[in-house]
């Protein structure tokens, strides 16, 4: 077993300086910086840094960690000043090098590193052509860090800034993993000092986005390059007027940087045979894409060198050292040239070997074979899968053996599979500020709220960030549509969007612009707006700037108002509650011009992460549904659209429940038209106990367990965990990685999120080695998962984690629970069939090679915290031998992550023991209660909550009418009569709404999961309700608004309650509407017309028409809305029995 480093300790991913350290790739940014201080220490220079760029994926965390290091920062003389865009951050690099000029300056130079994602780099081209044209001083340099997203995984459009980077004139340098990225950084400042150039950086999604266990150098020392500058030198300097001459000294600079490249190569010859005969020319991470190929072709390094194969891995990729390559090239057959996206060293590199000699000129392919066609893929992201074809083919063109892997085998066919969609998170405020009123449209920007495009929302189209709303001001006059809503994010409008606002006014068009004030830049981790923004600051300036109309929409108008006293709103801006949100929004509409909507509500996770760390205060009220009297209709979760209004499965049905743990406590879900919700003030979720087995005993016995083998061969071992944002997913590969870096191993984890905010899916690539030098590039390859860890069945049957299978090697552990997906959030009749999908999974891989567990629901029973359902899929994984780290590594790496460990520790062990002694498991665990099954116990359970309701009379009604369309048509009918016939008999009216909210039963229910503020920790719970005598619906809105009633009205509900003797009678004081009397009655007939039928018509027409009233949902409008589509089906369907023709798809069956 390899030795545990015990001593290793997360600060050391920036302290230590030799051996190894775990960290990702935007730690390795701030590593970097920590290191070029030290060099000028080491050196007895007297300098500063200063950093500065603007957030964006695959930069979006750049500035939390720098926020995180800032005490290591500040003593090492780095000053971390965000810019409020990319271009400005650029200019503030370009005034960090006139430090060289000042004369009170306080220190020799200053490195400065700007960072952006590639829209950045677009925007900040006239800011970095200018840093790069007046140049970097000799004791400063600049790097610039470009965020490559090449596969268009979380942006707009793919980019490749190195193109544009070289097109400016700026040398670039292109690292292909983490380990690279403190080596070339230094390299980058080095270069940039010695030339006067600014030097690019590349950084692409999947290097930066992920985290590896890293060898460590000793800070490097650069030779002193063989070149002459030009007179006046290369560095800034002033007077510096503009003329052709800072063009000329530009290209000089490019001269610089090949000098300074010859003295001091990052290019590297990684295979050096005597006599080569092919060159394969590498860049960035296509180097480890074309090793892992040649890998899988059966051809390391020796072996390559032996057959005549050389390979170059290119580092810095303009300028191209073309010379040191037309040596390499002079006398081999060909040069090969792989490189991810449009080709730049290639065409260097024709230009470099042009003027050689005919015989010495060798044939060059890249991104098209010797015949023109297509070779190296250009658009596509690289993979070793995608080059070992053409590399196969060129290894044979040498005269090799070459043996191709096995071809993965396909998916098995399947239909349609469910798609986990990227959501907003629970209490999202973009959940209400992105609805527009009927008939209007709105347009997506940058931010989260772009999801709202598929959200049926009415809401189209894409720009580049800050030019929200302009695209409009284009298409206004050619077009009969007359207005416009702009949905523009906080963070945007103080980045750039300002500005479109004031060209829409400009313009004269017609657009309402929606400012949502987050206090948060969400989409990349919650950071602050980079300066101060407040939503009285805002008002003032849009109105400043001749909108038309301003107003302030808010969840709470006091706060609203306290700010205003003390930052005075702009003249004439009125405040409203978000409940008036529509009505705001049609008056905006009509109101000709430029107009400003600004919402105001808290990003709910940012908000959550507040109060976490005590800088909110605690959630005052709570929202609990009682399940009895919800339909199961799902108006409450169309009206806030929110990811913790979960529908949960009961003998009556599929019902809605508030997942508690997720809930971030919007509260939207209360305008739901249904009397369901009650609200608790003050309470706080009881945690649930676990099992009575003793923490303690619980690792002892699992300790006990025999550890699974977990030696690791001579190749890559690569896990892929498949799961849902928010939930832990990224936790479970940390821990992976972790571990194996604690004994020593190669680890590399890559987290592929996109877009997926809540809900959304997310797929870690773990791949592990005993030698870190056989792991060549981080994402599993087609077919090359040896374990999936399946912590979402829909996300492991995606297309991308279905790719990743090998039916031969690959074995699974899954997670059976069913995570709700924005589609069946949505509809109350979707379901997700998890046992397809996990049939699925084992046609894939073979039965035996599948283990599975519901491990939400074990994680609930066993610790009382399902939230530790992905560690528990992890332990029984590791139980299982999926997982080659040892025990003592993952229990280090648990304790090293700091977050809830004694939680973790104890999930981690009884995932063990599910998995190797299930019999020990299930005899600590009480059976629960499950929905009835045989159609006696349907019927019984029904009856008695029937005679409940009304009477034993009522209830033996029901027996009755069952068991006769029993006798007359068997089983089958007679149980789609027993659920549908129960639906329309136990119409909860008032009396029934009354009855079971004073139910003792919810009572003490409410009190065994929630403890109140009180003493004896009693909760005291207001309903939600809307009697038709009370409740009043106001102009514009098409439902009575519910009125909240407090602990004083339990006894009148209870004397209600009482009063259901008089239900159904002449007297009754609150009667059914004839129309629900009708419904029963209608149903009844449709009974004895299918009883009639019975023999003559298709069977399971019959059943769909006795099931249909499952659909009869909801309360009130949303009720009758459910009764009106059920008579139009039913009546066909009914038809349709009679013809013997059949209508469509059966509905499905419920409750």
């Amino acid at each position: 077993m390899p030795e545990l480093d015990r001593a290793y300790r997360l600060d050391d991913r920036f302290d230590r300086t030799t051996g190894r350290a775990y960290l990702t790739g935007t730690q390795a940014l701030v590593r970097l910086l920590l290191a070029q201080a030290a060099i000028d220490r080491r050196d007895g220079l007297n300098t500063a840094g200063l950093v500065s760029g603007y957030r964006g994926s695959p930069l979006g965390a750049v500035d939390q960690e720098l926020w995180r290091a800032k005490d290591r920062l500040a003593a090492a003389g780095i000053r971390f000043q965000p810019g409020i865009n990319e271009d400005l951050a650029a200019a503030a690099l370009l005034g960090s090098q006139r430090v060289a000029l000042d004369p009170a300056a306080t220190v020799e130079g200053v490195f400065g590193l700007w960072y952006g994602k590639g829209p950045g780099v677009d925007r900040s081209g006239d800011a970095l052509k200018h840093g790069n044209a007046y140049g970097s001083s000799r004791r400063g340099g600049v790097l610039v860090v470009a965020g490559d997203d090449h596969g268009c995984v979380s942006s707009s459009m793919s980019h490749q800034s190195d193109l544009a980077l070289a097109a400016w004139h700026l040398p670039v340098i292109h690292p292909g993993s983490i380990a690279e990225y403190e080596a070339f950084g230094l390299w980058g400042f080095a270069a940039s000092r010695f030339s006067g150039a600014w030097v690019g950086f590349k950084a692409i999604s999947e290097v930066v986005e992920g985290a590896a266990s890293v060898d460590l150098a000793p800070l490097p020392h650069f030779a002193a390059p063989d070149f002459t500058p030009p007179p006046g030198g290369l560095h800034i300097r002033w007077p510096d007027l503009p003329s052709l001459a800072i063009e000329a000294r530009a290209l000089n600079k490019l001269d610089a940087v090949r000098a300074f490249a010859r003295a001091t190569p990052l290019d590297r010859l990684v295979v050096a045979p005597e006599r080569p005969r092919l060159l394969v020319v590498t860049v960035g991470k296509a180097h480890g894409d074309a090793m892992e190929a040649f890998r899988l072709l059966g051809y390391g390094p020796d072996a390559l060198a032996a057959g005549g194969v050389a390979v170059l891995k290119v580092g810095l990729v303009h300028p191209l050292d073309s010379a040191r390559i037309a040596g390499l090239a002079a006398g081999v057959e060909t040069v090969l040239v792989i490189e991810e996206k449009a080709a730049l060293v290639e065409r260097q590199l024709r230009d470099g070997l042009y003027d050689l000699p005919g015989d010495r000129r060798p044939r060059i392919l890249g991104k098209r074979d010797a015949s023109g066609a297509p070779l190296v893929p250009d658009v596509e992201e690289l993979r070793p899968s995608r080059l070992a074809g053409l590399l196969a083919e060129a290894l044979r063109g040498l005269g090799l053996a070459v043996h191709e892997p096995d071809a993965v085998p396909a998916a098995p066919a399947s239909g349609p599979l469910p798609v986990r969609t990227p959501y907003f998170c629970s209490g999202c405020p973009h959940n209400t500020s992105t609805r527009v009123p009927e008939g209007s449209q709105a347009r997506a920007g940058i931010g989260c709220h772009f999801m709202a495009n598929w959200m049926e929302r009415d809401t189209t189209g894409i720009v580049p960030m800050g030019a929200e709303g302009v695209d409009w001001t284009g298409q206004a006059p050619f077009t009969r549509q007359a207005h416009v809503f702009q949905n523009l994010g906080d963070g945007t409008y103080f980045h750039s969007g300002h500005a479109a606002i004031r060209q829409a006014v400009a313009s004269g068009a017609n657009i309402t612009y929606k400012i949502l004030y987050n206090d948060a830049v969400a989409m990349t981790g919650g950071q602050p707006v980079d300066g101060v923004l407040t939503v009285p600051q805002i008002t003032r300036l849009v109105a400043a700037e001749g909108a038309a109309r301003v107003v302030v929409v808010s969840d709470d108008p006091d706060r609203v108002a306290r700010a205003a006293a003390r930052d005075p709103l702009g003249a004439g801006v009125a405040v409203h509650h978000r409940d008036e949100l529509d009505a705001v929004q049609r008056s905006l509409r009509d109101t000709p011009g430029v107009t400003v909507l600004v919402y105001d509500q808290t990003c709910a996770t940012e908000a959550r992460r507040r109060r976490k760390r005590g800088l909110a205060a605690p959630v005052a009220r709570r929202a609990v549904i009682n399940p009895l009297v919800c339909e199961g209709c799902g108006d409450c979760q169309a009206k806030s659209n929110c990811l913790s209004v979960v529908p949960v499965e009961t003998e009556f049905g599929r019902k809605r429940a508030i997942d508690q743990t997720g809930c971030n406590n919007d509260l939207s879900c209360l305008k739901g038209f249904c009397p369901s919700f009650v609200t608790l003030d003050g309470a706080t979720p009881r945690r649930r106990p676990g099992v009575a087995v003793a923490p303690e005993a619980v690792a002892a016995r699992a300790a006990a367990l025999p550890e699974p083998d977990t030696m690791l061969g001579g190749a890559p071992y690569e896990i892929l965990v498949a799961g849902v944002g928010g939930t832990g997913v990224v936790t479970v590969g940390a821990l992976i990685t972790m571990a194996a870096h604690l004994e020593g191993r190669g680890a590399s984890v890559l987290d592929f999120m996109g877009f997926a905010q809540k809900g959304g899916q997310v797929l870690s690539f773990v791949r592990l080695a005993a030698d870190p030098s056989a792991l060549h590039q981080v994402r599993i390859d087609r077919g090359r998962a040896d374990a999936v860890l399946a912590c979402d069945l829909v996300v492991a049957a995606s297309a991308e984690a279905s790719a990743v299978i090998d039916p031969t090697r690959t074995r699974i552990v899954a997670n059976t629970h069913e995570i709700p997906t924005g589609t069946t959030l949505r509809d109350p009749h979707a379901r997700i069939d998890t046992r397809m999908l996990e049939s699925l999974l084992a046609r894939r891989v073979g039965a035996g090679a599948l283990r599975s567990l519901d491990a939400q629901a074990m994680a609930a029973r066993l610790t009382g915290d399902a939230q530790g359902a992905n560690v528990l899929l992890l332990g029984f994984a590791w139980q299982c031998g999926l997982v080659p780290v040892s025990g003592a590594a993952l229990d280090q790496a648990v304790a090293l992550n700091g977050v809830a460990v004694p939680g973790n520790r104890l999930a981690l062990a009884w995932g063990r023991l599910l998995a190797a002694d299930p019999a020990f498991v299930a005899a600590q665990i009480a059976p629960e209660a499950a929905p009835a099954q045989d159609l006696d116990a349907v019927i019984d359970r029904r009856a008695e909550h029937l005679a409940a309701y009304q009477d034993e009379a009522y209830a033996a009604r029901y027996r009755a009418r069952v068991e006769a369309v029993r006798q007359r048509a068997g089983d089958g009918l007679a149980e789609a009569v027993a659920r549908s016939l129960f639906r329309l008999m136990a119409i909860k009216d008032e009396y029934e709404v009354a009855r079971l909210h004073s139910d003792p039963a919810f009572h003490a229910r409410l009190s065994e999961e929630f403890e109140g503020p009180g003493s004896g920790g009693r909760v005291r719970p207001t309903f939600h309700l809307a009697p038709p005598l009370l409740a009043r619906t106001r102009p514009g809105e098409s439902e009575p608004r519910k009125i909240a009633f407090g602990p004083w009205v339990l006894p009148v509900l209870r004397g209600i309650a009482a009063l259901k003797i008089l239900r159904g009678r002449r007297f009754d004081p609150l009667a059914l509407i004839a129309e629900q009397r009708a419904v029963l009655a209608t149903y009844e007939a449709q009974i004895d017309a299918a009883l009639a039928l019975v023999g003559r018509a298709d069977p399971t027409m019959l059943r769909d028409l006795l099931g249909a009233p499952e659909a009869i949902r909801g309360f009130g409008p949303v009720k009758a809305r459910a009764i009106a589509a059920w008579r139009t089906r039913s009546e066909a369907l009914l038809a349709a029995a009679r013809a013997g023709n059949d209508t469509g798809a059966p509905l499905s069956r419920a409750g």
